[in-house]
């Protein structure tokens, strides 16, 4: 079965030389970009598809009938193809779980940071000449909300603790030993939140108008999970309402965010590149388990 690495980029070639061993089924790597009308050509003979950030539309995929498994690198691929229409099609989509969970955090937790003090628009103004020191929020004895407790939501939890702040959480599924309210509970109480649901049919706009309408006033909000997860029109409306003082935000709707969305004019947003996992820690986990995976559909084991 051939198989294609479909999107290595300049981070990920590194990565990838160093954990590709002798013994490993051969994978093919693209370096070339790519616009989406090319995907059939591309992945043309293809049967797998290591998959880091590419979109998959459907009538593209339609055109790949060689296209049997894809290897998505994370666990958020309904942010990129349909699955419904995937597993229609008899295409087996395989995620990889908690690769980086301490590395997600981390990350979580320094837009946190940045968002409680006004870092990045500082950084912006100072540099533009402007010097006006903005007063910031003090985290230790604020409340912390995670949504969402697996691996990445529960090393939020540890961190905030950690801090000296009050952690709640919120779990579709009872956690024991977790420190679980209600969802109306964590919205109302939390000084800060934290998204870290997995993106799903269900949690797809989980939080919409009424959830929003809910949180303390002067919230801040950081999500490294999926923009899905979020109705961006209520979002932006709370932002710009003041509801939420200041989100940190790694994922977007659509990614690359371009420069004439609302969120990247607004003052009060913190944004980075979908750059949560990257680390030579998590990138190596990630890129080994995707070689892996692609070991057992070859030996019919997956």
């Amino acid at each position: 079965m051939k198989a294609l690495f479909l999107d290595c980029n300049d981070q990920l070639a590194p990565v990838w030389r160093h954990v590709v061993r002798a013994d490993d089924p051969p994978i093919d790597v693209n370096r070339e970009a790519f616009a989406s009308d090319e995907l059939p050509a591309v992945l043309d003979g293809y049967a797998i598809a290591i998959d880091d950030h590419s979109y998959m539309p459907t009538p593209q995929i339609e055109r790949c009938p060689a296209l049997k498994h894809i290897v998505f690198l994370g666990t958020g691929p309904a942010s990129y193809m349909s699955l419904a229409d995937m597993a229609a099609r008899g295409i087996a989509v395989h995620i990889i779980k908690g690769y980086g969970d301490t590395a997600v955090a981390e990350h979580t937790v320094a837009l946190l940071f940045a968002a409680c003090r006004d870092i990045a628009r500082m950084d912006r103004e100072v540099r533009a000449g402007t010097w006006t020191p903005h007063a910031g929020v003090q985290l230790l004895g604020k409340t912390l909300g995670v949504i969402g407790l697996g691996g990445i939501g529960s090393e939020v939890l540890r961190i905030g603790k950690g801090l000296g702040m009050e952690a709640i959480a919120w779990n579709r599924t009872p956690k024991a030993g977790a420190p679980l309210v209600a969802l109306d509970e964590l919205l109302a109480r939390s000084d800060v939140i934290s998204m870290n649901l997995t993106l799903t049919d269900e949690t797809r706009g989980f939080l919409g108008p009424a959830q929003f309408a809910r949180m303390k006033p002067g919230v801040i909000f950081v999500n490294t999970a999926r923009a899905g997860l979020v109705d961006e029109t209520a979002f932006i409306a709370a932002l710009r309402s003041g509801r939420i003082r200041h989100a940190g935000l790694d994922v977007f709707h659509h990614e690359p965010l371009k420069p004439d969305n609302a969120l990247a004019r607004l003052n009060n947003v913190t944004l980075t590149a979908h750059a949560a996992f990257r680390t030579p820690e998590a990138s190596m986990t990630l890129l080994r388990r995707a070689i892996d995976i692609v070991r057992d559909i070859v030996a019919g084991k997956a």
